[in-house]
């Protein structure tokens, strides 16, 4: 394949807007890119309405198997009219092709797929299978991952590597894990100058706004990499009107997760101080969350870690770095399948992801292919 179908095929997918939806037109598309070739088994799992996964199988099953995974959906571009370039056009100024998702992560989610195309087209002797996870939803919670792992399409996997943007001078290793949750406090609405007759739903949400802070703050183990536990509350509302007593109230929060405290860890506490609450008069608290995810403690000597470094060092010509990640990802999800195995982030990107101008390197998308066609046969090298 040429340099320059390599780059239509990176704006072909930019050109589809998939803000937090409309996935299976991203996944329709990489679907027409496999037709030519009757060996790629290429399915769609469904999520709900317009929101395809995509699997796409190829080489031997009988050998092990390599996960190659990017999420389809891209976050809103916000004001279009602060951007310099169209967000959902793919243009090219210099060696920078600009768009939403042109860093996070379709020039990853590109990469691995012209990776299984040049294999196909090449036909590439291999050891064993790659299967292509294309999900919905990553930015808003990796459903689309959690529905792959609960069908099972992660089970025979011997290792995965997600194409995020973590730049190919990075291997992420480990990462935080996070918990988003919701607590609703439930009041009794009467006038303001009659208190007495109401049950003020701000005041019920203050006692657990004062008391989760304490817990959380109790977890001060610091892991090596990636630093402290962190608890958030970012979202605060409540009431109707300023001369009556609120019925209702809400708070949201944020949690980012290290190995030493699972999440089961947490849902514990929060869910004993809710009880411990609820069992004062006129209180009424109910707390939900919103895809939880695990932190992935990792190891930076596994051999998939160690080669993804060693193949971009020689690629790249730099100095690949095994760090850890702040955020979570769909290794998260994949991880809770049957199977026991190494999962990395390395991908082409920049520092613009979720910015206004977001763009990538077209000579890196370039290189992240290379990187990943000598990749994934050294792994199956590997195991032999």
């Amino acid at each position: 394949m040429t340099p320059q179908a390599k780059i239509s095929i990176l704006q072909h997918l930019i050109q589809i807007p998939s803000v937090n939806d409309h996935e299976t037109d991203v996944a329709d598309y990489i679907a027409s890119l496999f037709a030519p070739y009757p060996d790629a088994k290429v399915e769609k799992v469904p999520f709900a309405k317009h929101r395809d996964n995509l699997v796409v199988t190829i080489g031997h099953a009988d050998g092990p198997q390599i996960g190659l995974c990017g999420h389809m959906d891209v976050v809103d571009p916000g004001d279009v009219s602060a951007w310099s370039q169209d967000p959902f056009a793919g243009e090219i100024v210099g060696d920078q092709l600009f768009g939403r998702g042109a860093s996070d992560m379709k020039s990853g989610l590109g990469a691995i797929v012209i990776t299984m195309l040049e294999f196909l087209e090449q036909q590439t002797p291999l050891k064993g299978s790659i299967r292509l996870l294309a999900t919905v939803g990553e930015e808003t919670g990796e459903y689309g991952a959690a529905k792959l792992t609960d069908e099972g399409y992660a089970d025979q996997l011997a290792g995965l590597i997600i194409a995020e943007p973590s730049g190919l001078d990075n291997v992420v290793y480990t990462a935080r894990g996070v918990i988003d949750y919701k607590i609703i406090s439930t009041g009794k609405a009467s006038h303001s100058a009659q208190p007495e007759k109401g049950v003020n739903a701000i005041d019920n949400l203050m006692k657990f706004y004062n008391a989760v802070g304490p817990i959380m703050a109790k977890h001060d183990q610091t892991d090596p990499v990636l630093g402290s536990l962190l608890h958030n509350v970012d979202l605060i509302s409540g009431g109707e009107q300023i001369n009556s007593i609120p019925a209702q109230a809400e708070l949201m929060a944020n949690m980012r997760t290290i190995p030493a405290y699972p999440n089961q860890v947490i849902y514990d506490e929060l869910e004993a101080l809710v009880a411990k609450l609820n069992a004062e008069p006129d209180v009424q608290l109910d707390l939900s969350y919103s895809y939880p995810e695990e932190a992935i403690p990792g190891d930076p000597d596994a051999p998939l870690v160690q080669l993804a470094k060693q193949i971009s060092d020689e690629i790249c010509g730099h100095d690949t770095k095994i760090v850890g990640s702040g955020g979570a990802n769909d290794g998260a999800e994949f991880l809770r399948a049957k199977a026991d195995f190494t999962s990395i982030e390395i991908g082409p990107g920049s520092n613009t992801s979720h910015q206004v101008d977001e763009y990538i390197s077209i000579k890196e998308y370039l290189q992240a292919v290379e990187v990943y066609k000598a990749l994934v046969p050294a792994f199956f090298d590997s195991l032999d």
